[in-house]
This record gives C-alpha cells, structure tokens and sequence, in this order.
C-alpha cells in the first residue's frame, strides 16, 4: 500500500481484524464502536485491505496456491453465498 503511513495502516490494519474477532463472537456493537473508531474512511478501506492481503498471504502459505487461485476462490465463493452466479470474464 504506497502513500500512507506503514504504521497507520498496520494500525489500521490491528483495529480492523479486531472488527472481525467482534463479530464473530457475536460482540455487534463493539464491532461497531470499532468501526466508528477508524479516523476516517481511507483509513477503514487501508486497513481493511491490508489485513484482507496478510490474510490471504497466510492462506497462501499454508495452501500452496497462488494469489490468483485464492481470489479466484474466494469470488467463486461469495458468488455462491449470495446465489448470483459466478463473475462475468473470460471462459477457462
């Protein structure tokens, strides 16, 4: 992530995996008092960008695959969560 402070964006990145760790615990409104926390809202898309990246990589490293299959994955995924069929783009 170029342009931004590294620390904010780790910073950033913590306060955001703490929005994640709230709801999956069920903990709503903290997960919201989370989210109202984040200074403004370039700093909540850097952070939550950020930490979907170390997620990813973490996956990647224990899996094998490549960033693309994982995205390519997780589309597939979210298409299927939501019953709108898979993403427009080129036939493989």
């Amino acid at each position: 992530m170029t342009g931004a402070d590294p620390m904010a964006a780790f910073t950033a990145a913590q306060q955001a995996a703490g929005v994640v760790a709230a709801r999956h615990r069920g903990d709503l409104a903290g997960a919201e008092e989370l989210l109202a926390g984040f200074p403004d809202e370039g700093a909540r898309v850097r952070g939550f960008c950020l930490l979907a990246e170390l997620s990813l990589s973490l996956v990647r490293s224990q899996t094998g695959q490549t960033m693309d299959e994982l995205v390519q994955e997780l589309t597939l995924l979210m298409a299927s969560a939501t019953d709108v069929g898979p993403p427009p783009g080129p036939a493989r």
